[in-house]
C-alpha cells in the first residue's frame, strides 16, 4: 500500500532512540518482521528510507518505526517532526517474517536490530502462541536496552518467552550477562539450539558474526534467518 498518514505519538525509548507511531490505514496487512519505506520532506527535498515495522499486526490502531538518531540527514529530518506532521509510507516489504509456523525460535539482536524482533515477540504474546521463544539481546550500555520495560513485561505475560540481555560496557548496577554474544553464550542461554529456527538482526558485522557462530554449532542454513541495518 502507498498512503499518506500522520504522526500520532513520539516515544523516547533511550537517550538516542525514538519510536514514531503513525495512524494506520484500514486494509494494511503486515506480517511480523516486515519493513516499510518512509518518505518525509525536509527543506523542500523528499527523503526516503526503509524501516522495520516495530509494531505488531495485533496493534491495529498505529504503525510504528523505531530509530536510532544518528545525526544523518534523514535522522535529523525525522527527529524534527512533531505530532500531527504528515509522512508518506509504502508497506509492507520483506521476507524476514514469523507467523507462528515454528515450535521453537531463537532471536539474536544487536542494538536497534531489536525492532523486528520486538514485533515478533509482541505478536506471539498478544496471540498467546505456543511457540517457545528465547531472545538474546546485546547492547553496549545497559541504558541503551531498547524496549527494556516492555520486554520485561512480555516476559512476565508470556510463559513461553525467555529474555536475556547482555551488555559490553556495564554500569555498576548491571546484574545481567556481560560481553558480546559468542558461541559459549549461545550454548549457555539456548542449550537446545539445534531444535530452533534462528532470527538474527542488528548491524551487518554483528549479523555476520552470529551466522559464523551458528554454522560452527552445525545449525542447518535453513534454520537461520537474517536481517541487518547497513547504516547502524
Amino acid at each position: 500500500m502507498h498512503f499518506e498518514t500522520y504522526i500520532k505519538q513520539i516515544i523516547l525509548q533511550t537517550p538516542d532512540v525514538k519510536s514514531f507511531r503513525f495512524d494506520r490505514p484500514e486494509g494494511l496487512n503486515c506480517n511480523p518482521g516486515q519493513y516499510m519505506i518512509v518518505t518525509i520532506k525536509s527543506e523542500g527535498t523528499e527523503l526516503r528510507e526503509p524501516f522495520t515495522i516495530s509494531s505488531s499486526p495485533t496493534e491495529t490502531d498505529f504503525l510504528e518505526l523505531t530509530k536510532k538518531l544518528t545525526g544523518h540527514p534523514f535522522s535529523k529530518a525525522l527527529d524534527s517532526l512533531k505530532v500531527g506532521d504528515k509522512v508518506i509510507i509504502d508497506a509492507p516489504f520483506g521476507e524476514f517474517t514469523f507467523k507462528g509456523e515454528y515450535d521453537k525460535i531463537a532471536l539474536l539482536a544487536g542494538g536497534i536490530g531489536i525492532t523486528p524482533l520486538r514485533c515478533i515477540i509482541r505478536y506471539a504474546t498478544d496471540n498467546q502462541l505456543k511457540t517457545d521463544i528465547i531472545l538474546l539481546y546485546s547492547n553496549r550500555f545497559d541504558d541503551e536496552i531498547i524496549f527494556k520495560n516492555e520486554l520485561e513485561e512480555m516476559h512476565r505475560l508470556n510463559n513461553n518467552l525467555k529474555v536475556v540481555c547482555t551488555v559490553t560496557r556495564p554500569s555498576e548496577k548491571w546484574k545481567g550477562l556481560v560481553g558480546r554474544i559468542d558461541k559459549e553464550m549461545v550454548q549457555k542461554v539456548i542449550p537446545d539450539y539445534m531444535e530452533r529456527v534462528f532470527y538474527i538482526c542488528g548491524p551487518l558485522k554483528m549479523v555476520e558474526a552470529m551466522v559464523v557462530i551458528l554454522k560452527d554449532l552445525n545449525i542447518p542454513e535453513k534454520q537461520i534467518k537474517q536481517e541487518y541495518f547497513p547504516g547502524y
